[in-house]
């Protein structure tokens, strides 16, 4: 039985940020954020969108009726969830209007917790044919004003279906992973800006891939020459190329090529939304699948996952026929051409603003925000959310 992703959306805020003039804001070279890093655009969140309603958003554009009906399991990974006890899925789930029969949970380990939520779907699925998973990555990264992580910021969420005869892609089952347990990268429960050791926590990722690699290559047998592409999480856009050219010599001259080319593309959206954590990676995947054409159905997709602190995974996927017709190119090409830039001062407001520490109730002006589900404020120590569609 064919176990994968059936359909996958994205959602990120209607207000962004150009990183040239973020650059020269901070009295730095522009090139060192649109070449250094590659980062062009980065993506803001107002206070009416955090983890929860970034996911509800991103899910509501691929589910119907019938994804209501069978999907039986929410998966939410996060590294920016709302509340220490109550899971964001659960309110995903409610203002989805899923059946209730399902199970909602939320999986955290930094930015390998979607990829985590994706291999608890197989095992569902695997045992529940029927059932549908509704696996989300949903992040806001926040580092702080005038921080060295500052153009690493974004925001943003993946949603995607899981299910038995995907329509978009098989996820193979020749994955590798690892764990070790290193200081490149946390956020105390005390803070709500994460701390980064930035040198240390790359050596990581690129030490991780490639100890990942060669026991894939070994699990496998395949090589890079079997790889239409690679898609990477992309902390910045010039994190996975680093990875992928401590490898690319392995390969043939047209497969090099081939690679470099298509990591290109899979970072087209990332390089316009920034750090979005659990959902960069398959940002990265959404990129490739949307902006490549000519991407023949039958090809392998390998893919690197990485969470700081630190577990990475290898795994492949093979697309499957005419897979360009779920996906949602239009809907997501509006979200960038309807997108709203700010000036560097509307953009430290905004980050500067944010609920009451005091529990105190507050009342947002959810009108400013296109989005259709938003959190319109706080009552009783309660966070309110609002589908405008309902």
């Amino acid at each position: 039985m064919k176990i994968g992703i059936d359909k996958i959306g994205f959602y990120a805020p209607h207000i962004y940020v150009d990183m040239e003039k973020l650059a020269e804001a901070r009295d730095i070279e522009p090139a060192k954020f649109t070449v250094g890093i590659g980062q062009s655009q980065m993506a803001v969140a107002p206070i009416t969108q955090d983890s929860v309603t970034l996911a509800a958003n991103a899910a509501l554009e691929i589910i119907d009726d019938e994804d209501r009906e069978k999907i039986d399991f929410v998966i939410f990974g996060s590294e920016s969830g709302i509340d220490h006890s109550k899971s964001g899925a659960v309110y995903v789930h409610q203002l989805l209007g899923l059946q209730p029969q399902a199970r909602a949970v939320e999986v955290k380990q930094a930015c390998y917790g979607a990829t985590a939520g994706i291999q608890m779907a197989k095992g569902h699925i695997a045992l529940n044919p029927e059932s549908k998973v509704l696996v989300l990555g949903s992040d806001i990264a926040r580092y702080g004003l005038n921080t060295a992580g500052e153009s690493t910021q974004g925001a943003g969420a993946v949603a995607m279906i899981i299910s038995a005869n995907p329509r978009i892609m098989e996820l193979e089952n020749h994955n590798v992973y690892l764990t070790n347990d290193i200081m490149d990268f946390w956020r105390p429960i005390y803070s709500d800006k994460a701390f980064v050791d930035g040198k240390f926590s790359n050596e990581q990722y690129i030490l991780f891939f490639n100890k990942v690699w060669e026991a894939f290559k070994s699990k496998s047998g395949l090589n890079l020459s079997d790889m239409e592409a690679i898609c990477y999480h992309l902390p910045y856009t010039k994190m996975g190329l680093k990875a992928l050219r401590t490898v690319i010599d392995e390969a043939p001259e047209e497969v090099r090529e081939r690679l470099l080319e298509n990591y290109q593309i899979s970072t087209q959206y990332n390089r316009n939304v920034g750090n979005i954590y659990t959902g960069s990676l398959y940002l990265s995947l959404l990129s490739l699948l949307e902006n490549k054409e000519d991407l023949k159905e039958g090809v392998r997709i390998g893919m690197f996952s990485y969470g700081s602190g630190a577990v990475g995974e290898f795994f492949t996927g093979v697309l499957q026929p005419n897979y360009r017709e779920h996906l949602h190119i239009e809907s997501h090409q509006r979200i960038f051409d309807t997108r709203k830039e700010v000036t560097i001062e509307e953009y430290e407001a905004i980050f500067e603003e944010t609920l009451p520490r005091d529990g105190a109730d507050i009342e947002l002006n959810i009108e400013q925000d296109p989005a259709s589900i938003v959190l319109s404020g706080t009552v009783d120590n309660k966070r309110q959310y609002v589908n405008k569609n309902s």
